[in-house]
C-alpha cells in the first residue's frame, strides 16, 4: 500500500511536471529556443492567482482564469521585448537573454511581493479514502492528474487538426518555407508563448497546492525539472514531454521514499544522465541527421 501511495504521489508531482514541460517542449519545437524564464513565468502565475483569490475575493477557479490571461500576455510580451530581436542571433545569446529574464522576473516579485513566503490556499481541498482508510489520496492529486490528460489531449489535437496547429508544425520543420507559404511566423511563434505562459499558471496554481508556500524563487527547481522531463521525453514531442514529466516524478516519488528525501534530486538527474547516453534524442524523440 505505501508503494502505492508513493506511485500515485509521484504521477501527481509528474504531471505538473508535465504540464510546465509542454511549454518548454512547444516553444522549442517551434522557435528552436530554450526559454529558461519559464520557471519564473510559473512563478508570476502563483502569485497573481493568490492575489486574486486572497485580496480581491475572487473564486479559486476565477483567479486561476485570471493568472492564465496575465502569463498569456506577460509571455507575448516577453517574447515580443526579449526573444524577437534575436531570431538570428547565435544560440548562445539567445541563451544568456533567457537567463537574464529570469532574474528580471525574480527579482522584480521581490520588489513588488517580497521575500516573506506566502501561505497558499489549495485549489481544492479535502481527501479520498480508499481501502478503509489505508490509502489517501488528495483532491488535488486526482485534479493534477487530470488537467495534465485532458492539456495535453487538448494540445494533441490542436497542433495535429487546427490550422493554427499545422502553422506551428510547419514553422517547426522549416521557418523560411513556411514563411514563403504565407505563414506569419513571428504571429505563430507569439502564440506558442502565450499557450506555454498560460500552462505555466495553471502549473504554478497546481504546483502551490502541493506545496503551499509561494516565494519569488518557487518556480526555479520545478522549472529546471520540467526542462529535464522535457529532454527525457524528447524535447520537442507533445506527447514525450507527458511521458518525461509522469516518470520524473514518479522516480523523484520512490527515491524519496525507498532512498533518501535529500538524494532524490540527484538521482533524478542521474537517470537523466543515463537515459540520454543510451538515447541522445530521448524516449520519443527522433535524432535528425544535420544536412550539409
Amino acid at each position: 500500500m505505501k508503494f502505492l501511495a508513493y506511485l500515485i504521489s509521484g504521477i501527481s508531482l509528474g504531471s505538473v511536471y508535465a504540464i510546465i514541460a509542454l511549454g518548454y517542449t512547444m516553444v522549442y519545437g517551434i522557435a528552436k529556443m530554450l526559454n529558461f524564464a519559464h520557471g519564473d513565468v510559473i512563478m508570476i502565475g502563483g502569485y497573481i492567482s493568490f492575489i486574486a483569490a486572497n485580496y480581491l475575493g475572487l473564486p479559486t477557479l476565477v483567479s486561476v482564469i485570471v493568472a492564465m490571461a496575465v502569463c498569456t500576455i506577460l509571455g507575448v510580451v516577453i517574447e515580443g521585448l526579449a526573444y524577437r530581436p534575436l531570431r538570428s542571433a547565435p544560440s548562445l545569446a539567445v541563451l544568456i537573454t533567457a537567463i537574464g529574464v529570469s532574474y528580471l522576473l525574480q527579482n522584480s516579485a521581490l520588489l513588488i511581493w517580497g521575500a516573506n513566503p506566502k501561505s497558499y490556499t489549495p485549489v481544492v481541498s479535502g481527501t479520498l479514502h480508499l481501502f478503509d482508510g489505508q490509502l489517501t489520496i488528495s483532491y488535488v492529486s486526482l485534479l493534477t492528474i487530470v488537467a495534465c490528460i485532458v492539456i495535453m489531449i487538448a494540445l494533441t489535437l490542436f497542433t495535429g487538426r487546427t490550422k493554427m496547429g499545422k502553422a506551428m508544425r510547419a514553422c517547426s520543420e522549416d521557418k523560411g518555407a513556411a514563411q514563403l507559404m504565407g505563414i506569419n511566423v513571428n504571429r505563430t511563434i507569439s502564440l506558442t508563448f502565450a499557450i506555454g505562459s498560460a500552462l505555466a499558471a495553471i502549473a504554478g496554481a497546481l504546483l502551490c497546492s502541493f506545496s503551499p508556500t509561494l516565494m519569488p524563487t518557487t518556480g526555479s527547481m520545478p522549472g529546471i525539472k520540467a526542462f529535464t522531463a522535457a529532454v527525457f521525453g524528447g524535447i520537442g514531442s507533445i506527447p514525450g514531454a507527458f511521458l518525461g514529466g509522469i516518470l520524473l516524478g514518479v522516480i523523484e516519488s520512490l527515491a524519496r521514499g525507498y532512498i533518501s528525501t535529500q538524494l532524490s534530486n540527484s538521482i533524478v538527474f542521474a537517470v537523466l544522465i543515463v537515459v540520454l547516453l543510451v538515447r541522445p534524442a530521448g524516449l520519443l524523440g527522433k535524432y535528425v541527421p544535420e544536412k550539409v
